[in-house]
């Protein structure tokens, strides 16, 4: 009886004994390279994470966009919020705290310049008209007389005997503000013309009138309008770089002071060589 007792005890005891080392082999299975669970990436690097708010320009919002898409598809962590808004709306945001960069298309103003400034690419202004229009070519002080109201017939600019339609963009619109500086001087714009508040209101206005005259990005020049010759010179990527097209201005990222964590990541991605590349894409001058 005593035999049968401390064999009983003794197999109890092995079986205890075996479900510990069992238990202890199912404890904590060690990361495997494929999820890591300390938030670095196998080569060593910390993966990034987190997200950050672009505001600003309708007409950088399309760039803007493409190197957000790329940015998170080689950081899936993070999230990249791109907004419109204009540039004026773009560079108050970064200022105010409402966003970590702000996105313009025209050149700080002096009581602006306390804000860090990153040129990310250079655009041009094409002015746009209908592509059935006769006119291909017109000179900045016809643009600027068109725009003053001061030519008001297309035949006054070489045209068809027709009434000008003249769409410009809103107050605080940095592609305004860029050809007011490069196009009107010191004369106003026309109360006369339409005024829409983004750069695909513009081309649509003028896609859908055969007398209208407006301005836009190259970036966002698309077949349903025409691109005039400025001077004699079209609007290209290469005359822009070589300075030959006149109408072109830079576009801007803003910040309030050194960006740091995800924001400067972004900014370092998109002065990058790849992303250079993605601005070449879009049919704007890379700034490397």
């Amino acid at each position: 009886m005593f035999f049968k007792r401390n064999l009983s005890t003794f197999a109890f005891i092995s079986l205890l004994f075996l479900a510990v080392f069992a238990l202890s082999g199912c404890g904590s299975p060690k990361s495997s390279p494929e999820t890591p669970d300390n938030g670095v990436h196998p080569s060593g690097e910390t993966e990034l994470t987190g997200s950050i708010t672009v505001v600003g320009s309708t007409s950088v919002q399309p760039v803007s966009d493409l190197l957000a898409e790329a940015f998170m598809d080689e950081h899936p962590g993070t999230n990249i919020y791109v907004q419109g808004g204009g540039s004026s709306a773009g560079i108050r945001a970064a200022d105010d705290g409402a966003a970590e960069i702000g996105a313009s298309s025209r050149d700080l103003k002096d009581d602006e310049k306390h804000l860090k400034q990153y040129i990310i690419a250079k655009d041009g202004i094409a002015v746009v008209v209908h592509p059935s229009s006769n006119v291909s070519d017109l000179t900045i002080e016809q643009i600027r007389d068109i725009y003053a109201g001061n030519i008001t017939n297309w035949s006054e600019a070489g045209g068809s005997n027709e009434l000008i339609i003249v769409v410009t963009r809103e107050e605080g619109s940095g592609t305004r503000s860029a050809f007011e500086e490069i196009v009107m001087g010191k004369d106003a714009i026309t109360g006369k013309a339409i005024v829409q508040n983004s750069t695909g209101a513009v081309v649509t206005t003028v896609a859908g009138d055969k007398n209208a005259i407006g301005y836009i990005s190259l970036a966002s020049l698309k077949e349903n309008v025409k691109a005039l010759k400025v001077e004699g010179v079209e609007v290209t990527r290469d005359n822009i770089a070589a300075g030959s097209y006149k109408v072109a201005r830079p576009f801007i990222y803003v910040t309030k002071g050194e960006p740091a964590g995800l924001a400067k990541s972004f900014l370092d991605f998109v002065l990058s060589p790849d992303a250079q590349g993605i601005i070449e894409q879009a049919g704007l001058v890379s700034v490397n």
